[in-house]
């Protein structure tokens, strides 16, 4: 066991990644990488330098309403932060756009598609 006690390979269980907030920085990580999945999609950048990775949540009106809006972000902030987190690279900003699956995916089943959405594997 590491000197912080918590075993190897543990999922972390702090804040999580910065949070992108303005429109402009999503715009931005539309130009790049895009990876499909069933419970969403993940748009990813690189930067250019070595900062700690940056993540934003949007889902569209097509999902539903405010309230169901808000639970899909709310369990993919949490996928984010309690999973794959440690998944992201440093100088990298991802925009995960959620679709209504979400809310219906066994937790287990949503982080680790979002893991690997994450790492690029399939």
């Amino acid at each position: 066991m590491p000197a912080d006690g918590k075993p190897e390979g543990s999922a972390p269980h702090g804040r999580g990644p910065k949070r992108l907030l303005k429109r402009k920085e999503f715009l931005a990580v539309r130009r790049g990488e895009k990876r499909r999945g069933r419970f969403f999609l993940v748009e990813m950048m690189d930067r250019g330098d070595q900062a700690e990775p940056r993540v934003g949540f949007t889902v569209t009106k097509k999902v539903g309403n405010a309230v169901v809006r808000n639970r899909v972000r709310r369990r993919l902030r949490e996928a984010v932060r309690t999973h794959a987190a440690g998944d992201m690279a440093a100088g990298r900003d991802y925009v995960i756009v959620g679709r209504e699956d979400v809310l219906t995916a066994p937790f287990g089943q949503l982080t680790a598609e979002l893991s690997r959405r994450i790492r690029g594997t399939r």
